[in-house]
């Protein structure tokens, strides 16, 4: 993009160049100029609207996590209606994008990036701490409704189905699983505490 030339939505831009260059190449190939280039800018941009180029990659995180906050509204609406398994597994596919599969390995592979999410986040690995999150309050509100045995540890669920989940999608080359295979792995953690019925 020319010098002198206002870009609209310059962050929104600069985050939707980071996520390609992330999905396609990897957390290692995440540089401000593999950013600024896949936006069509100049390199000055990112550091007009960002102290430094961790901090654009802090606020890119967080506005991710933003998503998953979002998310969690509707899967909590969701509750008492479908099954208890499939409302899930909608939930753990919806959660491991390409983009947030990606978003996790670049979050592991940066120390300062790491660093300085925890001033805010300072438990858990952003994006999966919120997905686990989200998943225990839906969890906790099918319990109250009795969908789910009283006696269930939805915290530990949460982090079950979350774990699981990112095993499940990430590191592929392939295709992302199926929701038969992603269901199957839901069915297989909620067995004990869901009747068979409503699975």
């Amino acid at each position: 993009m020319p010098t002198g030339v206002a870009m609209r939505d310059a962050r929104a831009q600069l985050f939707d160049a980071a996520e390609r260059v992330l999905v396609r190449d990897g957390p290692d190939a995440l540089t401000s100029r593999a950013v600024t280039t896949e936006a069509g800018c100049a390199k000055g941009v990112l550091h007009r609207h960002f102290a430094d180029f961790d901090a654009f990659l802090a606020e890119l995180v967080l506005d991710r996590v933003g998503r998953i906050e979002a998310q969690a509204a509707a899967l909590r609406d969701a509750a008492g209606t479908g099954t208890v398994a499939g409302n899930l597994t909608g939930a753990v596919t919806d959660v491991f994008g390409p983009v947030a599969v990606a978003i996790v390995g670049l979050v592991i592979s940066r120390d300062e990036l790491r660093a300085r999410l925890r001033r805010s986040r300072p438990v858990g690995v952003p994006l999966l701490a919120e997905a686990a999150a989200m998943i225990a309050s839906y969890l906790t509100v099918e319990l109250e409704m009795g969908r789910i045995a009283a006696d269930s540890e939805v915290d530990t669920l949460a982090l079950t189905l979350i774990g699981a989940g990112h095993l499940l999608f990430a590191d592929r080359k392939s295709a992302p699983p199926d929701a038969g295979a992603v269901g199957r792995m839901v069915e297989t953690v909620m067995a004990d505490v869901v009747q068979r019925r409503l699975l």
